[in-house]
């Protein structure tokens, strides 16, 4: 079975990539992130390409601007190769400075702004970045040249514009091969250092099209930009796929939830690709009533599950909207399974199926694959997959096999194709000799109206191992605890059921990447 031969998928063929892996390829496709953009505007020239706040700029405007700053960041010393960190929040000057050094041959590096003065000082060191622009606001975490030697300039947003009005003439674009790092985006570093994952140009532009075709993109559509542009999954399934149709990227600064249906109406917004969190907020919003959102027409989500309550609500309330799951990371460089429009009810405990280019195979711990339907952890393979960690030659060793990427996810595959997660390998509970997987009563608890947010960790005991709290976010709502209890317990083993509901008035403490982190919430609990 082929749950995309109703979708227009591109020839694809096997090419032998980075030394050691053989994936199938597009046959036809872009050589290059900045590629995706310039047949956008030479095709599109008078179209959106941005919109930020009322403000407008077409593929020709948003060219040339990026070129203006590609030819003053040129004389600043940026060569080919060069690391330059975006310290910038979802703004419209991201998408400029990323073109602009993208044209340059250099390598982006954003970095999420919740990211703190040492973290930043890290990725900057670590990277060997030499150049960083920057919100003005977050000008104190910018470190200095013994924090980070080889950082020669440093250049607050404000300044882009001196440096676009006095920008020389644009630069010719230094060519690339497809296998060349575009961007480095640091991995969520729950624990530890985070590792500088490289997105080849190839990952990019395979991902664009996997979006493209899975999603049924074209220069129609308009993307709202609702998740950090530093992001995987903002800089790839939003401003990439949209360079790749030669549609329109509408920056959302900030997210919330009455000011974004509000936009998603004004700017007749037909893509998203949101946290399940952000989708039950809409639901919540006193603005849907009333906004006309007939445009919106693909909801992707990813990174938690779905409730079947809130897949109904919104098939009730927006029936123009189709929900499709993605599951992927930072090294697969976003997606590598999506459910097919029309199966997200049928299989929404499910991440979704391969995506044409990519291969997902379940193994055990002795590296040894195993049969359908059994759980192990989630290998992935495809163009999609980074080369490995930038100047981490030890951790690209220990995380990848033959191109295969290790997600330390445990999951499974039907006999349809369709994946299931289970947990982190980390994050599985184990109480008195069971083992509870934290996702799957995660998922228990997010069907219950009124919460937003759940996450499942473990308390130390010292007569069973660990005992099963989970920590609660519900912003105005009025919960039953019991009736809560008993709606576990009629849907999960007895050992499975949460001992310990603790609930926050605030939402759950992430990394800058966005991931929960656990490690908190573990630390906090009490024994």
């Amino acid at each position: 079975m082929n749950p995309w031969r109703d979708h227009a998928v591109p020839a694809m063929r096997h090419e032998a990539l980075y030394g050691d892996r053989v994936v199938r390829c597009f046959v036809d496709r872009p050589t290059s992130l900045l590629a995706m953009f310039e047949h956008a505007r030479a095709t599109r020239p008078g179209h959106d390409a941005v919109v930020c706040e009322g403000s407008r700029w077409s593929y020709a405007e948003t060219g040339e601007r990026s070129e203006r700053i590609a030819a003053a960041l040129g004389a600043l010393g940026i060569d080919a190769g060069d690391r330059v960190l975006l310290f910038l929040s979802n703004r419209p000057e991201f998408l400029f400075v990323l073109l602009a050094v993208q044209r340059l041959g250099a390598i982006g590096v954003p970095v999420g702004v919740r990211e703190q003065r040492p973290g930043l000082a890290y990725v900057a060191k670590q990277s060997g970045a030499k150049a960083i622009v920057f919100d003005d606001e977050l000008a104190d975490r910018v470190p200095d040249g013994a924090e980070a030697p080889a950082l020669q300039t440093r250049l607050p947003a404000s300044g882009l514009a001196a440096l676009d009005a006095a920008g020389g003439p644009a630069p010719p674009a230094v060519a690339t091969v497809e296998t060349d790092v575009a961007v480095i985006l640091y991995t969520s570093g729950t624990t530890g250092h985070p590792k500088g994952a490289m997105l080849t140009h190839l990952a990019i532009v395979h991902s664009a099209l996997h979006y493209q075709a899975c999603m049924r993109l074209s220069a129609d559509d308009r993307s709202a930009l609702a998740v950090p542009a530093s992001h995987v999954t903002g800089l790839v399934a939003s401003i990439a796929a949209m360079w790749r149709v030669g549609g329109a990227v509408i920056v959302v600064p900030e997210f919330k939830a009455d000011a974004f249906i509000d936009l998603v109406a004004r700017e007749r917004v037909t893509h998203t690709l949101m946290v399940p969190a952000m989708y039950r907020l809409c639901l919540m919003s006193d603005a849907l009533a009333r906004a006309d959102l007939s445009a919106w027409r693909v909801g992707g989500y990813g990174g938690a599950p779905m409730p079947v309550a809130t897949i109904d609500e919104i098939a009730a309330r927006l029936p123009a909207l189709t929900l499709q799951n993605a599951y992927g990371a930072t090294e697969t460089t976003s997606p590598a399974t999506m459910i097919p429009a029309g199966l997200t009810r049928d299989h929404a405990d499910s991440v979704g199926v391969a995506l044409p280019a990519a291969e997902i195979r379940v193994m055990d711990d002795d590296g040894r694959e195993l049969p359908i339907g059994e759980t192990g952890e989630l290998w992935i393979g495809g163009p999609m997959v980074v080369r490995g960690y930038w100047a981490n030659p030890e951790a690209t060793a220990a995380s990848f096999s033959a191109g295969f990427w290790h997600s330390g996810d445990l999951g499974s595959v039907d006999a349809e194709g369709f994946v299931r997660i289970v947990d982190r390998k980390k994050d599985m509970l184990n109480r008195g000799g069971f083992k509870v997987y934290s996702v799957k009563v995660e998922n228990v608890l997010m069907g219950w109206p009124g919460i937003v947010e759940a996450a499942v960790v473990g308390v130390p005991c010292p007569v069973l191992g660990e005992r099963v709290q989970a920590v609660l976010y519900a912003p105005g709502a009025a919960i039953d605890e019991a009736a809560l209890r008993r709606h576990c317990a009629e849907r999960l083993a007895d050992y499975e059921v949460p001992e310990r509901f603790e609930w926050r008035s605030e939402p759950l403490p992430r990394n800058a990447n966005g991931k929960v982190l656990k490690r908190m919430l573990r630390t906090a609990a009490p024994t």
